[in-house]
């Protein structure tokens, strides 16, 4: 099989891609800074012998040209991914994120790749009334990262536009699964209300809790990633990938209670203050996945979360 490049393998929903590329029996060229990716994840496809690691940042142009250079496809999944960092230092995590992808896009251009697919986010729908979230709606991003995600959606789709050089777009909105880091800054809240519930620790949510999002299974999120760098519908598109389904974290963390057992049903939720530039409500409109893409989510949440909780388990 081809050379196909992963720009943040060592994230979690970059490792999960890169085994899956691995499996298919490419060779994989990985690149990540491990800024926010992880060494162990970068171990476990190591033992691939047709993985290769790049260690180093997609602000560095040249780096990404040796990880691109003879690949097929590339897949764009590196970035700074944290709303509370892009609000603190939006000057850096602007020449990282959009600046980073616009070296990746001249790279790939330059080495004549069939195919670039770019990870993109459901922050770009902001605090909007309408749901679902449907790719027409205007972005109205509320933080720098989902501007900066919108930016390089423009790029990807400038790029097609005017080097015929075929992107695609796939704004995925709350993905989980197992891997997923809970102390790390960019932790999202499956992971971190997991590992509270099983140490016996009240789960911290920021606000009342009715808050709703589309969690969505990192397996579904892969399969959709594949299916966007071989559909001939594809290029020039944004698409959403979610579960098509909405649930508050005061569900969510109800049905992990459910999951673990125990006496994890007496430990109350520690209600802490909203925090800067988080969405009220979010869910996705899939029918352009499934109309592009033939993209189907398969797994349930209360089944995703039990393999979350059994992969916590054995840590």
């Amino acid at each position: 099989m081809a050379k196909v490049c992963v720009t943040g393998a060592a994230g979690f929903i970059g490792g999960h891609l890169a085994e899956a590329l691995l499996r298919e029996g490419h060779e994989v060229a990985g690149m990540d800074d491990f800024s926010s990716g992880k060494r162990e994840t970068a171990a476990l496809l190591a033992k691939h012998a047709k993985f290769t690691l790049i260690e180093a940042s997609i602000a560095d142009a040249e780096a990404v040209r040796r990880a691109v250079e003879g690949a097929i496809q590339v897949f764009h999944l590196a970035a700074i991914p944290s709303v509370p960092l892009s609000v603190a230092e939006p000057q850096r995590t602007t020449a990282v994120n959009v600046g980073g992808t616009v070296n990746v896009l001249e790279a790939a251009r330059a080495a004549r790749v069939r195919r670039l697919v770019l990870a993109c986010s459901c922050a770009a729908y902001g605090d909007g009334p309408e749901q679902p979230k449907h790719e027409n709606l205007m972005p109205r991003p509320m933080s720098p990262y989902a501007a900066q995600k919108v930016a390089c959606e423009l790029f990807a789709q400038t790029y097609t536009r005017a080097y015929g050089f075929p992107c695609v777009a796939l704004r995925f909105f709350n993905v989980y699964g197992p891997r997923q880091d809970p102390k790390s800054e960019y932790a999202a809240a499956i992971p971190r209300f997991a590992t509270r519930l099983l140490a016996g620790q009240r789960p911290i949510v920021y606000g009342d809790g009715l808050q709703t999002r589309d969690f969505v299974h990192v397996s579904d999120v892969v399969r959709a990633t594949l299916l966007a760098a071989v559909s001939e519908k594809a290029p020039g598109e944004v698409i959403n990938v979610g579960s098509g389904h909405s649930s508050s974290l005061i569900d969510l963390i109800a049905t992990l209670k459910q999951v673990i057992g125990g006496s994890t049903a007496n430990l109350e939720i520690d209600h802490q203050a909203p925090r800067a530039g988080d969405v009220r409500a979010s869910f996705a409109d899939i029918s352009k996945a499934r109309a592009l893409l033939g993209y189907e989510p398969r797994v349930q949440l209360a089944d995703g979360l039990a393999g979350v909780v059994a992969f916590f388990r054995g840590v």
